[in-house]
């Protein structure tokens, strides 16, 4: 994902960082990002270990869910801390070796959110297009599989972008901005992969999801009008139950894209943006990272009484895997 790429003629020209005299607006920017990157990492970290830690939630969607978190945590402990504080400071203070892990591990863990997303919004077509076929043929195992596919491909997709763009256009990245130019055809290739084909995924298949849905309630209210016996009964429950985890995940779909199309919009009409808007655009982007965990915790109970089991030390009980969080 180009998040710092620039036009050539944007490259340093003396640029060099200015002094900065400590004030308390200085301070109150530094405190304020200390806490969002607190607030990224510590609300995923409590995700992930939710997730892996209670039996009771190793299913195939929570796997994708962890995938996300991990990927969001990843972005608060790696990218937040630069990204903010070159914010900040209006310059890079890490040195030329930082900088090429810096933009590194921003194109991958942005590239990978965006396909966490993408997979659970093709989850959930499938699970609420046929819920009982899903159970059957979807475990826990292929949706591990798919994640890990979904990682070393997108890892070896950046680092192929990173090589051999570098090696085509022999541009450095500007020290003291700490800026990464990528070439015209690398640009418009990881436009394609990195945000039209998973947004367009994405689009699609909630799309989709959508108009099950609204079958789905159609049905339900047919069953409850026609008969009340159990086995319709069992068909309404799972019909309702697939239908509010699809609710919630489009929630937090909607809140991703909604973070995600501002700074690419932007990206398509570059030649008239300045360069501190993208700047400001790419931090709304990497704050979705820090929203997530808020999400989860608003809509899933089970996320509120594992949180509560993790913080009062219950975890540390040799059965609290057992735990029932539902």
């Amino acid at each position: 994902m180009n998040l710092t790429a620039l036009n050539q003629t944007d490259l340093c020209f003396g640029f060099s960082c200015p002094e900065r005299s400590v004030s308390p607006v200085y301070v109150l920017l530094y405190v304020c990002a200390a806490a969002v990157v607190l607030l990224t990492v510590c609300g995923n970290l409590l995700v992930i270990i939710s997730v892996c830690h209670f039996k009771q939630l190793h299913t195939p969607t929570n796997m994708l869910i962890l995938s996300l978190a991990a990927s969001d945590f990843l972005v608060g402990l790696f990218v937040l801390p630069f990204q903010l504080s070159r914010l900040t400071e209006s310059c890079w203070v890490f040195g030329p070796t930082l900088c090429v892990f810096y933009i590194f591990i921003s194109f991958f863990v942005t590239s990978i959110s965006i396909y966490n997303v993408a997979l659970i919004a093709v989850d959930r077509y499938f699970a609420i297009s046929n819920p009982f076929l899903y159970t059957e043929k979807v475990s826990v195992n292929t949706a591990c599989v798919v994640v890990s596919c979904n990682w070393f491909l997108l890892m070896s997709y950046n680092s192929v972008v990173l090589y051999f763009n570098g090696n085509s256009t022999g541009l450095m990245a500007c020290p003291e901005m700490c800026l990464f130019v990528l070439h015209e055809v690398w640009s418009l290739i990881d436009l394609l992969l990195a945000f039209v084909v998973p947004c367009s995924m994405i689009i699609i298949f909630y799309g989709l999801v959508f108009i099950i849905a609204k079958k789905h309630a159609n049905a339900i209210r047919d069953l409850n009008i026609q008969t009340k016996a159990q086995a319709s009964k069992n068909t309404a429950d799972s019909m309702k139950s697939e239908r509010k985890a699809a609710k919630v995940l489009s929630i937090l779909v909607a809140v991703f894209l909604a973070c995600l199309f501002p700074y690419f919009l932007c990206a398509l009409v570059s030649n008239t943006i300045e360069s501190t808007v993208f700047e400001k655009l790419v931090i709304l982007l990497y704050l979705n990272s820090s929203v997530n965990p808020v999400i989860y915790a608003l809509f899933y109970p089970w996320f509120r009484k594992c949180i509560k089991i993790i913080l009062t030390l219950q975890i540390l009980r040799t059965d609290s895997a057992l735990i029932n969080v539902h």
